[in-house]
């Protein structure tokens, strides 16, 4: 199918992004190009001994880390790593991890306007985005601004060789929701929507083969090539209810980021098929199942991923208040988001039910 349109607006940051196994042995080469000679390093406590490896391909440009990343961004932690920043001189942050890692740089970027350098361990996708969400009191916010755009991406197939499968899946179904929902964006463009089938299409075709090798490192190679493409849809276009739904359930249940994107997905996707089949026809094609939500959630059931929002920790009494704080303000949606359609959405995904058609 054509996804010509009479009308859009395409647009694409100015991003440098390179591939390779061993690429991050590299950092230097890109610390140059910027012109940047202090730099901090950024992980997680659990990827603590990253920044040492990360400080040592910098040498004396490297003046310091922190590896407080905490998943959803909360402020108090971006506030803490933003001060350290400043009190060191740096001149380039460099986010080694994944989505939390990523979003810490982001949160520092936009308070200091330092260049970021990311070095993704996951396929969360928000280094080829424009786009920070942060959280603060148990409500998690979006904001988008050409400030928290990463300037260099280096995507190293030897650094996702030892991620556990359970943790490739659910990543990888987090990046791939974010070119499902960009198929039927109102703002996508034909660039979009091939660079988000293409994406689809890589992991349809590498997940299977990292299962049954987790180090291949071509199969690897691919998982990454698509979070690059499905995570530069994201930074393309606006997303939808499945984002909004993510983001209700992270921060304000403090629910796993990549598990719960894994368990949403086929719902959302279920859901808005019946506004625009049509432009979800390429997921169908490419899953099978008839309606694309169906497919996705057997893609997910045979990839191991968690199915339902009860093994994640969601209390089914939690179920009514979730509903109402998604169907309040919503994002925009090619179907109307009702309170009686996502309270309904969200029990099947909290029994692990196939999704409604």
């Amino acid at each position: 199918m054509s996804f010509f349109r009479e009308e859009f607006t395409a647009r694409s940051a100015a991003v440098r992004v390179r591939f390779g196994a061993g690429v991050r042995k590299s950092v230097g080469e890109e610390l140059e190009v910027l012109g940047a000679t202090r730099a901090l390093i950024l992980t997680t406590p659990h990827q603590a001994a990253m920044a040492e490896e990360f400080a040592a391909h910098c040498g004396d440009r490297a003046v310091g880390s922190y590896t407080k990343a905490a998943m959803h961004t909360p402020v108090d932690v971006s506030e803490e790593a933003t001060a350290l920043a400043r009190k060191l001189g740096a001149d380039v942050v460099i986010s080694v991890g994944g989505g939390s890692t990523t979003g810490l740089g982001k949160a520092i970027a936009l308070r200091t306007d330092l260049p970021q350098i990311v070095v993704p361990t996951t396929y969360a996708g928000s280094e080829a985005t424009g786009i920070l969400g942060q959280t603060e009191n148990g409500v998690k916010t979006t904001l988008t601004s050409p400030k928290v755009q990463p300037e260099v991406i280096l995507y190293d197939a030897e650094l996702v060789a030892t991620l556990p499968v359970a943790m490739t899946v659910t990543s990888a179904l987090n990046a791939m929701a974010h070119a499902a929902e960009g198929l039927y964006a109102r703002d996508r463009s034909p660039i979009s929507s091939l660079m988000a089938v293409e994406g689809l299409r890589a992991f349809r075709d590498s997940l299977p083969k990292v299962m049954a090798n987790p180090t291949d490192p071509a199969a690897r190679g691919e998982t990454l090539y698509g979070a690059w493409l499905c995570g530069t849809v994201l930074g393309q276009v606006g997303m939808a209810l499945h984002h909004k739904l993510c983001h209700t359930l992270g921060g304000s249940f403090d629910l796993p980021h990549a598990e719960t994107h894994a368990v949403i997905l086929p719902h959302a996707i279920a859901y808005n098929a019946e506004a625009v089949p049509d432009l979800l026809a390429p997921v169908s094609d490419l899953f099978g199942g008839g309606n694309p939500g169906l497919g996705l959630h057997r893609f997910a059931a045979q990839a191991g991923s968690p199915m339902a929002l009860r093994d994640l920790g969601l209390k089914e009494a939690d179920l009514d208040r979730a509903a109402d704080l998604a169907s309040a303000n919503p994002y925009w949606n090619p179907r109307p988001v009702t309170r009686a359609g996502i309270r309904a959405l969200l029990q099947a995904a909290w029994a692990g039910e196939e999704p409604a058609i």
